[in-house]
C-alpha cells in the first residue's frame, strides 16, 4: 500500500481521484469502453503500445488518461503525469541548468509517460523539437498516453514545425490506440444544470 501511494504521489497527477469507475459513459455513447477498460488491464504497457485521446475541451480526456495513470500504478507500472506546456516548460528550464539529460533520462525511461492537454496553451519555439526527441526515445522502449483538443492535422500549425510533426506521429501512431472523445461537453452540461439565474419581472 506503501508502495502504490508513494507511485501516485511520484507521478503528480491533477485530478489524483479520477477513475475509469467514476466515468459517465452514458454521455458520449459512442466512447468505446471496452478499449478503455481493455487498456486498463495495463497490458498496452507490457506491449509498449501508446494512446492518443483526441476532442473538444471537456469531452473526458484527462480523466481518462489519468484514471488509465492510475489503473497503470494498481498493476504496478511507474507513471508520470504531465501537462504538456509545464513539461515543454521543464524541459527548456533543464536546458537552461544543464540538468536536461537528466530529466529526459527519467522522462524517457519511465513505463507509463502522460502528456495532458497539448494545444491548450502556447508552448515554447523548441516544442517541436523536444517532443520529437521525446517520442523518439520512447518509441518501441515505453508507452505514452497523450490528449490533445486539437486534430492531428493541426499540430504543424500548433507546434510551427511540420517537418518535426509528421516524424513525431509517424512514431507516435506506430503503435497507438486512438479513441475520439465528445462530442459532448461535460462542462457545459453542468454550468447549464447549475445556471440559476432568472429572468426580471417587469
Amino acid at each position: 500500500d506503501r508502495l502504490l501511494e508513494r507511485r501516485r504521489v511520484q507521478a503528480r497527477f491533477r485530478d489524483p481521484s479520477r477513475s475509469l469507475d467514476s466515468f459517465d459513459f452514458t454521455f458520449n455513447k459512442k466512447m468505446n469502453r471496452a478499449l478503455l477498460f481493455e487498456l486498463a488491464t495495463g497490458r498496452f504497457i507490457t506491449q509498449r503500445e501508446d494512446l492518443l485521446l483526441v476532442g473538444p475541451p471537456g469531452t473526458g480526456k484527462s480523466h481518462l488518461a489519468q484514471a488509465l495513470g492510475q489503473a497503470a500504478i494498481q498493476q504496478g507500472h511507474r507513471v508520470l503525469y504531465r501537462e504538456a506546456h509545464l513539461l515543454l516548460e521543464e524541459l527548456t528550464d533543464a536546458t537552461l541548468d544543464g540538468t536536461r539529460k537528466e530529466v529526459f533520462t527519467e522522462l524517457s525511461t519511465v513505463p507509463l509517460l502522460i502528456i495532458d492537454d497539448l494545444g491548450m496553451r502556447k508552448l515554447p519555439p523548441t516544442a517541436a523539437e523536444d517532443l520529437l526527441e521525446l517520442i523518439m526515445r520512447r518509441y518501441e522502449r515505453a508507452s505514452t498516453i497523450l490528449t490533445s483538443n486539437r486534430p492531428v492535422d493541426d499540430w504543424g500549425k500548433l507546434l510551427g514545425d511540420t517537418a518535426a510533426v509528421t516524424a513525431l506521429l509517424d512514431r507516435l501512431l506506430h503503435h497507438a490506440h486512438v479513441i475520439t472523445c465528445g462530442p459532448r461537453s461535460w462542462r457545459t452540461k453542468l454550468h447549464a444544470a447549475t445556471d440559476t439565474s432568472v429572468t426580471p419581472t417587469r
